[in-house]
């Protein structure tokens, strides 16, 4: 009897076309609530998760449930105590996106370097003033500081030293070796202190979630940028806006918020020193066909007993 594969929500053709040419039963989704899971669930024997919320009263209806892959670089929405009390295995594909995530972060620095919101406002009505007289900067010579050095902050780190000819400084406890062009600091509070562009790429947890406040924002240069390609509720969002209406900070390149999308009235749309993108530094086409090909591969390594591969 052929494995069972439950698929939420759609995922590439290219992956599901190779499930499909290694035997497996394909189980559309009817929908991604948790009502819709719960009914479709009980036999089947995998599951790969991209937004859907996988809870314990999911987990507590699935009867044949071995494995989990989590489309993306954390395990967002899953609940993996109640998935470790019932024995499912948790996958992911942490550095798919990596190369992705960090031309984002690169992106908004060049962006925000020189001051496309305001030159693309004005070009149309005042083409003199937003070829003259707005404030336009290099990132050459200027110094990018990193909290955390993983997959993608390692990433950005060369492209800004290699590509830019930028000074890196980071902090990061976790990394126990950093190459000779990164800067290690003894502090967040000296990347603070020192960084024209301080970028963030730590997980969401307990100890992290609104970790970036008012105190980071009075440590800055009031011509530094905050650059956030990680997780909304790493920042202290009333914090952040309170500094970028006061023009405490230079500004801010956010591709994710507290609340996705930003309520209507979320003052974070009318200022003009901030741009937002909906958290889709991660989503080129060649990231969504290298993560769907490892997500895949890894179901079947796990059903079939073979080595799984999370880290490339």
């Amino acid at each position: 009897m052929a494995y069972r594969i439950l698929l939420p929500q759609p995922i590439m053709e290219s992956g599901r076309k190779y499930l499909e040419e290694k035997g497996y039963e394909i189980v559309d989704g009817e929908g991604y609530t948790e009502d819709d899971i719960i009914r479709q669930i009980p036999g089947c024997d995998a599951m790969i998760v991209r937004t859907a919320k996988i809870t314990k009263k999911i987990l507590d209806a699935a009867d044949s449930l071995k494995v989990i892959a989590r489309h993306g670089a954390g395990f967002d929405g899953v609940d993996l105590k109640a998935a470790e009390e019932k024995n499912v295995m948790v996958l992911y594909a942490p550095t798919a996106n990596s190369n992705s995530v960090a031309e984002t972060a690169i992106f908004y620095m060049l962006y925000c370097s020189r001051n496309f919101k305001k030159v693309q406002a004005l070009y149309k009505t005042d083409y003199m003033t937003a070829k003259m007289k707005i404030e336009k900067h290099e990132l050459g010579g200027k110094t990018l500081g990193l909290i955390g050095v993983g997959n993608i902050g390692g990433r950005v780190a060369k492209k800004a030293v290699f590509g830019f000819d930028m000074k890196v400084i980071a902090f990061d406890p976790y990394a126990k070796e950093l190459p000779d062009y990164i800067q290690r600091a003894e502090s967040r509070e000296e990347v603070f202190k020192n960084a024209d562009y301080v970028s963030l790429h730590i997980p969401a947890t307990p100890e992290t979630e609104k970790s970036i406040g008012a105190k980071e924002f009075d440590l800055m240069k009031p011509t530094a940028y905050l650059i956030n390609t990680s997780r909304g509720a790493l920042v202290d969002e009333p914090a952040l806006i309170e500094a970028l209406e006061n023009h405490q900070i230079a500004g801010a390149g956010l591709d994710v918020q507290e609340t996705e999308p930003p309520k209507a009235d979320n003052p974070l749309y009318t200022l003009d020193n901030v741009i937002l993108t909906p958290h889709m530094g991660w989503k080129g086409l060649e990231t969504r066909q290298r993560l769907v090909s490892i997500l895949a591969g890894n179901v079947k390594g796990f059903l079939e007993g073979t080595p799984v591969n999370v880290v490339s």
